[in-house]
């Protein structure tokens, strides 16, 4: 019997068990954690973890010892209270997100005070049961003022929790075990598989752009004989506009430039875009486009500050600031999408070259008298070809692998949630 099946089975089940509804404080004990300790000389050398909300807003389901960034000393866990494995974490503000957001404790912690703990009576609920239950449970029933959202202890030791019997409360946590255990493999298994795409692609970018130390074999026959017609030049030579983006505007977040229908691309929506920057975040009005330069799809896109060295092209007209350079191509010599392949694999090189300074960065000069590699028109295209196929293949499986995650995590809440559906007490 698959895990759907036996989990349909167990949820007949329930709707006819004896099930006892007890307020929280009744059958763990609900507190808070500790104050953090002020004294930084508390957290040097540091072996003890320290739970923040902070670690608990990064992680699912548990939290172990590595996924706790601070640690405290022998001096700093003088005088605090340690949690024992298996204790619930609970935020007591933040967003509605966050306040909804549970974690155990799989070793034992020292905990913040913006943390509510919840320790199970043993002889009553599981651990992992009363976990899964207020997993599903929206705090959110329990704050009166929305606009400082917060909650506090003595709230939410009233919250009302299903006991059945602790076999009923076995069956249901090895169900939704399962179920954590499959989206977590089908995760890993993504994620596993977009890093060996993503190191495919680098070999085949890096290994084709490389015309100084090309080496022999395998794919390398098929390129005998092309260094003869590589011609090393600036890209100022082989560009119709080559420039940085404009915003003459002071101060430069003044409100009266953005809010209209122009696409304001900045260092960060270069960064997190693929071979093609397909999305934006902010766009200016008219007046923030006077006071700008528009440049046309196409246009190669190169950080030159914040993000140093990033690139991407233009999937749609756009305007940038002189943090980005604007590279646009002869047609005779290349294409931006050549050049973007080109740069993508001497990233490394080119942020080398902006380190030391107070604020890390390059500017145009850099690029006055570097020199790059460009063959005949028909090689590029042919690289570019081969790349836009490995570019497209990543992308896709980046695509798909939050979507694929989705489901399957939309699938575990709906049996979390079925399988904790007990009638209310009449």
């Amino acid at each position: 019997m698959d895990i759907q099946s036996k989990a349909k089975k167990l949820i007949e089940m329930i709707q006819t068990a004896p099930v006892e509804w007890k307020p929280l404080g009744e059958i763990a004990e609900v507190s808070a954690g500790n104050s953090a300790p002020q004294n930084s000389a508390f957290f040097e050398n540091g072996i003890y973890p320290f739970c923040r909300t902070s670690d608990v807003g990064r992680v699912h389901h548990s939290i172990n010892f590595y996924q706790i960034q601070d640690k405290l000393n022998d001096i700093g866990i003088k005088g605090l209270r340690l949690f024992k494995k298996e204790t619930i974490l609970l935020p007591k503000s933040g967003a509605s997100t966050l306040l909804n957001h549970r974690v155990m404790l799989t070793i034992d912690s020292y905990v913040s005070s913006h943390l509510a703990t919840i320790y199970r009576n043993e002889k009553i609920v599981l651990a992992k049961y009363l976990f899964y239950f207020l997993s599903q449970f929206d705090v959110n029933e329990l704050i009166p003022d929305k606009s400082y959202p917060s909650l506090k202890v003595t709230e939410i030791a009233k919250i009302k929790i299903p006991i059945p019997p602790l076999e009923i409360q076995q069956k249901i946590v090895k169900i939704l075990d399962k179920f954590t255990e499959l989206e977590a493999t089908l995760e890993a298994t993504l994620e596993a598989e977009l890093a060996l795409r993503k190191r495919q692609y680098q070999y085949y970018r890096d290994f084709l752009l490389d015309f100084n130390n090309r080496i022999g074999g395998g794919i390398a026959d098929n390129y005998k004989g092309r260094l003869k017609d590589v011609v090393w030049k600036t890209l100022g030579e082989v560009a119709l506009d080559f420039g940085r983006g404009k915003s003459k505007h002071r101060p430069r977040n003044d409100v009266r430039l953005y809010g209209g229908s122009i696409p304001f691309i900045q260092t960060g929506d270069i960064k997190n875009a693929g071979h093609i920057i397909e999305s934006y975040t902010q766009t200016y009005n008219d007046f923030g486009l006077k006071q700008s330069k528009l440049w046309k799809k196409g246009t190669l896109c190169i950080t030159i500050a914040a993000n140093i060295a990033e690139t991407a092209v233009l999937g749609f007209d756009a305007c940038f600031p002189d943090s980005v350079i604007g590279f646009v191509a002869n047609p005779k010599e290349t294409t931006s999408d050549y050049v973007e392949y080109l740069l993508s694999s001497l990233k490394m090189k080119l942020q080398e070259k902006g380190m030391g300074s107070a604020q890390e960065n390059i500017n145009l000069a850099t690029f006055s008298n570097m020199r790059f590699p460009f063959p005949s028109l028909p090689e590029q295209e042919k690289i570019v070809a081969i790349l836009d196929k490995f570019d497209t293949l990543t992308h896709s499986i980046s695509e798909g692998l939050p979507h694929e995650i989705a489901l399957r995590r939309k699938q575990y809440e709906y049996y979390r949630e079925q399988l904790l559906a007990f009638p209310k007490a009449a």
